[in-house]
């Protein structure tokens, strides 16, 4: 009679032997430990809680507390919690002053978050690169290119809206709406990072040279088209729909829409990477492209696909960064490539191609962001965090090499 699996003691040891070994559990468990060692170490901070108050409510101090009534609706702040007044009547405020921890204080953990999105959205499709067994170099500069010309649509659409005319006037009110000033930042910044990434993939295959070499010099022209285009000068003037509109849009007193769209960015690079034959052709060519090719598997359209969706990202990471800062600068993206690709190793993707995963690369951008973050927290130099990070892509390539030589494959 045939025993159930389930019943078997040793299915339950390999699966907690096989959750022991994934990359993503030990990282994550580092991810967390590296957030509870700041949070003890990292000591507290004095900040200052404000509370707007309504134009039309109704304050009242007492010697005890100060009672804020509106629509029929009291509520009473203890002055003994430090509360106090601030400000004129008709835009007061309450204010006090509390102690937080540094590290746990909502706004920093936000922060962090927010930080890790800008690097996370690249990251996944440097992921797939990787798992091909390429290399993108450009990234950076491609982040750049489409935050450049993302923004001069986005301050035609927002003059065009307002009707500003050649002496200056304004004609109009309001500036664009939503519904056009998201699919065209969004859109044209996405528009301008694939068609990079194309550029890249068809030389790649077409010319049969390195990915390194490739990307080095698109890395190099991008990035001199950029200066050239601005003249060095940053660009402003967006639509506030586009900004404070939805991607800085306030949510119980944070800006989450950066970490929000990070997240789905993960998931649907986590299906299209384990689950569709496109990620299963980049782990098949990155394992061994000779065999791949004899498979019937398509390796130069796989590549020109893949590379044009790392460059895709690139530019939807370029139009976050638009929405969430409201400008942008020609130094964009500068030194991009470093934290993006350590990101994708730290997250256990390997150099040689055929291993690596969405998830991973998402705890690699948040571990790369807690390392920034500590060094501020801590008050260590910051001009450190570049040392620190090379050491981790060094220690990340060394245990990954001792991994794949002591725990093999299939085992």
């Amino acid at each position: 009679m045939k025993q159930n699996s389930t019943s078997n003691p040793a299915s339950g040891t390999s699966f907690f032997r096989r959750l022991f070994r994934a990359q993503e559990s030990g990282l994550a468990l580092v991810v967390v430990l590296a957030g509870v060692l700041l949070a003890i170490f990292g000591g507290s901070k004095p900040k200052l809680i404000s509370v707007p108050i309504a134009a039309d409510a109704v304050v009242q101090a007492t010697e005890r507390a100060i009672s804020v009534s509106r629509n029929g609706a009291s509520t009473e702040y203890p002055i003994a919690d430090g509360w106090s007044l601030r400000g004129e009547p008709g835009s007061q405020t309450l204010a006090r002053k509390t102690t937080v921890n540094k590290f746990l204080d909502p706004d920093n953990l936000v922060l962090v978050a927010k930080d890790a999105s800008f690097i996370a959205i690249m990251a996944i499709g440097m992921t797939a690169i990787i798992v091909m067994g390429g290399i993108d170099l450009s990234v950076g500069s491609i982040y750049a290119l489409a935050a450049i010309v993302g923004a001069y649509a986005l301050k035609h659409l927002q003059a065009g809206a307002l009707g500003i005319s050649a002496t200056g006037s304004v004609t109009g009110e309001g500036g664009a709406a939503w519904f056009t000033s998201i699919p065209v930042g969004i859109g044209v910044c996405c528009m301008v990072g694939a068609v990079c990434g194309l550029a890249n993939g068809a030389m790649i295959v077409g010319l049969r040279v390195h990915p390194f070499v490739i990307t080095l010099g698109t890395m190099a022209v991008i990035r001199g088209a950029v200066f050239l285009v601005t003249r060095g000068d940053s660009i402003v003037g967006f639509p506030s729909s586009f900004t404070s509109g939805f991607f800085k849009a306030p949510i119980m007193g944070v800006n989450p829409v950066p970490v929000f769209l990070m997240l789905v960015v993960v998931a649907i690079g986590g299906v299209v990477l384990s689950r569709t034959v496109l990620g299963r052709r980049a782990y098949a060519i990155g394992g061994n492209e000779t065999a791949a090719v004899y498979a019937g598997i398509p390796v130069g359209r796989v590549k020109i696909i893949l590379y044009t969706l790392c460059g895709m990202l690139a530019g939807l990471s370029a139009a976050v960064y638009l929405g969430y800062l409201g400008a942008a600068s020609p130094d964009a993206g500068q030194g991009y490539e470093l934290p993006v690709i350590a990101a994708t190793v730290i997250g256990g993707a390997s150099l040689s191609g055929g291993r690596g995963s969405a998830i991973g690369a998402l705890l690699g951008a948040i571990l790369i962001q807690l390392i920034s973050n500590a060094m501020i927290i801590l008050e260590i130099d910051t001009s450190y965090t570049q040392v620190v990070m090379g050491a981790a892509i060094v220690a990340a390539v060394f245990l990954d090499q001792v991994k794949s030589r002591f725990m093999p494959r299939g085992k």
